[in-house]
Parts: structure tokens; C-alpha cells; sequence
């Protein structure tokens, strides 16, 4: 969950005092303690996993430009499913959750659609378009300035507290296929990464297994969704996302412990090895609070854990909710995925990671954790850079190419994952035969731009054009023709 989404609400103040940190360090703790009791008397919801997603998009004008106008254009589409994020030319589509079961994925493709093609309409009514992408190839860096930022309290108090807390302005440092090598004075490079993000409720007693198990899946989402290849007009990782907003905001624990070894950006410091609540117990433990908001609320509803873990973004996180009848319910977010590069290629990408994670969780409930947690992690950020073509080491301990591991296992496991989980038959072969198109084409997001790019003479703007042609078009990226 990026700045742009930690809060559903405004907030009345942008600077804070001592004691404002001191009450709020003192209600997170009491919050904490809460937690662990409910979690340990299993106390929280143990119904069946339920689906949902959020997605970003960027709007553009009829160059391909970043277009800062959300505010004129989510009062005027009135959608309660639409909201502003941290730059002003990007917005942010939301679903209703559903049992993650049956028809669920041509349900949450159904909404989706609905949602994007009304929006995208009306973009057009203002001379606009809407574009799902990780990366928007036209960017510049000067497009990344505080008059950009959506004009909200709680975006401009955290721009400052992440700033104060690293005492020094953001360096961004990728090698990829070329370098790219700048500095910049506020937060707003994280606007520049938008997700497809994944959310799963689960029963109390599998959660920290599944939320272990979606580390495992991270790096073949990771490539397999790749959709952000260049930044700032350089070609670098097949996912840039990741490390730009690692670095974006790359600010750490106690102690100004900003370079340190936990961060708040990051894949996390090791599995939850008995319980969820060893995540939030860490925030506390290792993250200073940023936005020290008193929530004004009983204890009991967790405002002010739920606010602090906000604050810091795993690329896996969980999450703490509450089902219709209060009960407190445990989610993971599931943030690897780049938004696009259509909405089908969206919803299937939910379809593989559901099923992939599902399979692995059940096999950590049976045999325990198949892959150390170094691992995980080596394998997550070689899987960013290379994408499709990166080799990582799986569970039986040799390494592998991931678009082969991709077709001889992983697709398996993902179409076991959901038949256990009681998926019908045609969204099982729908979905995941998109994904497995994908990948015997080697054809995802960042491959099409990458193509499309050197055989136009690096023209991103054309480029940025002809994809968002193909993504109104409704057909998935694995179809798309390089040339036009």
C-alpha cells in the first residue's frame, strides 16, 4: 500500500509536537498488545478466503503526457470506487470484494471492466485517457514536483516526515540495461510506480502460512507481470518499479537507521514463523511512526496499528480488517504486479498468484517452509531485473529458468491451487490459459514495450500510443503485435 492509499480519511493537521508521537507510540503499543490476545485466543474471523484487488492508472492527454487533473475528473465520475492518489495524474479503481470460489475471476473481471470503461469514457469527455501501466514511459522527473501532489494534508505531512527522517534528499541509483543515476527533494517519485494489488482475507489459522507462501510466489509474479521497463526515457530492470520505489522512499528503522537493514520499503526481514502478529509486532518494534494522527477511536478497532502499518510497505503485507459483524479479519496484500497491461491480463495475473500461493501454503502447512528466506529474497529481486529471463533456485535446490519452471511446475501448481479452493472449471482454464499464452509467447508487458521500443527507434511517445491502443482493444498482452 503505497503513501497515496494509507489513510481513507483526511487528516486536520500537517505538522506534528512530541506529544503527539508519545500518545499515539502509546495507543499503537496498546493496540499491539490488543492484536496478539485476539489473534492468540483466535479471536478473529476463520470464514472462507475472499478476493479482492485495487488497481492505479495513470491519466494522460492527447500527447501521452501526464495530465495533473484528477481532481476535476474524480468529482465529475462520481464513482465511489474511484479515489486521488499522491500525484495528481494518477487515480486509483477499487472492487467489491468476493468469495474466492467458483466464477470469481470473470465476477471480478466483470467489475473491473465495468469500472475502467466508464472511467475511460470519461476521460474521453475531457479530452483525456486513462492508462493502466507500471511505468509511464513519458514521464520526465520534472513532471515529479510538490505542485503535482494531490492537494491533501495527509500526502504533504508525510512527504515532510519521510523527509525529515532521512535528513537528505532521495538518491535513486538503478543499473539495468543502461544507468540511471539522479537526486530528487521530495516523495513524489513514488507516484511514478502504479500496481495491480491483490488482497486475500484468510482464516485465522492459515494466515501466516499463506502470507508465507505468497513470499515464495513473489518472484514469478514479479516477472511474469513485468510491465515497467523504462524510467525517465532509460531502458533499466524489467520491473523498475521495484527498486525506484524502494529508493523512493528508502527510509529506515530506529536509531536513523535509514541504510540499516530494515526498512520500510523492502520484501520483508524473514517468513511470520508462528503467528501474523510477529509482523506487526515488528512494527512497532523497528519503525518509528511517521503520521501521528490521534484516531479519536477504542482500542478495539486497531485505527492506529492499521494507521503505522500504512507506513510501511512490504511488498507482501498483512493486513487487519473487520468482517460485517466486527469481527477482526487478517488479509494479505499481494503488491509485486504493475498495473496492466490490460484488464484481463489484470485479472488473470490474480487468478495465477491465488492459485500459486494456495498450492504453497498448502504444502508449508504439510511439510513445512521448502525454501529458506535469503532465498526467497534473492530469487524475488533477480526475477525484477530479468524478468521472464531470470534464473532463480527453487525447492529442490537447483536453479532454474524461470519461464521454463513458469511452464513445467508453476502453471500446475497454480491450476491445483485453485481447483482446491473450488474455482470453476472455465476460470481455471480461462485465466491461467492467458497466463500460460504469456509465457510460451514470452510476451508480457515490459517485453511488448521493450520490442515496440527498439524497433521504433525509442520512440516512447508512439510507443505509449500504440499500448494504449491495444489495451482499449481488450485483448491480453501475450496477442499484441509488436509492430505497427
Amino acid at each position: 500500500m503505497p503513501i497515496r492509499e494509507i489513510m481513507g480519511q483526511e487528516i486536520s493537521l500537517t505538522h506534528f509536537d512530541d506529544n503527539d508521537f508519545k500518545r499515539f507510540h502509546q495507543k499503537l503499543e496498546q493496540e499491539t498488545l490488543l492484536l496478539g490476545k485476539l489473534i492468540a485466543q483466535k479471536a478473529c474471523s476463520t470464514r472462507d478466503p475472499v478476493a479482492g484487488f485495487e488497481i492505479e492508472a495513470w491519466l494522460v492527454d492527447k500527447t501521452m503526457r501526464p495530465a495533473p487533473v484528477n481532481k476535476h475528473f474524480l468529482a465529475t465520475l462520481n464513482d465511489p470506487l474511484a479515489s486521488a492518489e499522491l500525484a495528481k495524474f494518477n487515480i486509483e479503481l477499487n472492487c467489491n470484494p468476493i468469495p474466492l470460489t467458483g466464477d470469481v475471476f470473470s465476477h471480478l473481471l466483470q467489475q473491473l471492466q465495468t469500472t475502467w470503461n466508464n472511467a475511460c469514457q470519461h476521460a474521453q469527455t475531457l479530452d483525456h485517457h486513462l492508462v493502466m501501466i507500471g511505468i509511464l514511459p513519458t514521464l520526465k522527473q520534472q513532471d515529479l514536483h510538490l505542485g503535482n501532489m494531490s492537494d491533501m494534508h495527509r500526502y504533504r505531512a508525510l512527504n515532510e516526515q519521510i523527509l525529515h527522517s532521512r535528513g537528505k534528499p532521495i538518491h535513486i541509483d538503478i543499473s539495468g540495461t543502461e544507468h540511471l543515476k539522479i537526486d530528487h527533494h521530495d516523495v513524489m517519485l513514488e507516484a511514478a510506480t502504479t500496481s495491480f494489488q491483490t488482497h486475500i482475507q484468510l482464516p485465522l489459522q492459515i494466515a501466516h502460512h499463506f502470507y508465507n507462501a505468497s513470499i515464495i510466489a513473489s518472484a514469478p509474479m514479479v516477472a511474469l507481470c513485468a510491465n515497467s521497463p523504462f524510467l525517465f526515457g532509460k531502458e533499466l530492470w524489467h520491473e523498475s518499479r521495484i527498486p525506484l520505489f524502494e529508493q523512493a522512499i528508502e527510509t529506515g528503522g530506529y536509531e536513523g537507521a535509514a541504510q540499516g537493514p530494515i526498512k520500510r520499503v523492502s520484501f520483508g526481514s524473514d517468513y511470520a514463523r508462528h503467528s501474523i502478529i510477529e509482523c506487526f509486532q515488528e512494527n512497532l518494534l523497528h519503525f518509528p511512526i511517521l503520521l501521528p494522527v490521534d484516531q479519536n477511536s477504542a482500542a478495539d478497532t486497531l485505527s492506529h496499528l492499521r494507521l503505522h502499518n500504512g507506513t510501511i510497505w512490504r511488498w507482501n503485507r498483512p493486513l487487519v480488517g473487520f468482517d460485517d459483524d466486527g469481527t477482526p479479519h487478517i488479509r494479505v496484500e499481494h503488491r509485486t504486479p504493475a498495473a496492466g497491461p490490460s484488464a484481463l491480463d489484470a485479472i488473470a495475473n490474480a487468478a495465477f498468484y491465488y492459485g500459486l500461493a494456495w498450492n504453497i501454503c498448502a504444502e508449508i502447512i504439510e511439510k513445512g517452509l521448502p525454501l529458506p528466506f535469503a532465498q526467497a529474497k534473492d530469487n524475488f529481486y533477480q526475477a525484477a531485473r530479468y524478468g521472464l529471463d531470470a534464473h532463480i533456485v527453487w525447492f529442490d535446490g537447483s536453479s532454474h529458468r524461470l519461464q521454463q519452471l513458469l511452464q513445467s511446475e508453476l502453471l500446475p501448481r497454480a491450476m491445483a491451487g485453485l481447483k482446491s479452493l473450488g474455482v470453476s472449471d472455465a476460470d481455471c482454464d480461462g485465466y491461467l490459459g492467458i497466463i500460460r499464452h504469456r509465457i510460451v509467447n514470452k510476451q508480457n508487458g515490459c517485453c511488448w514495450q521493450r520490442q515496440y521500443s527498439h524497433e521504433h527507434d525509442h520512440d516512447l511517445t508512439e510507443m505509449t500510443r500504440a499500448y494504449l491502443k491495444h489495451q482499449n482493444s481488450g485483448k491480453p498482452v501475450s496477442e499484441w503485435p509488436p509492430c505497427e
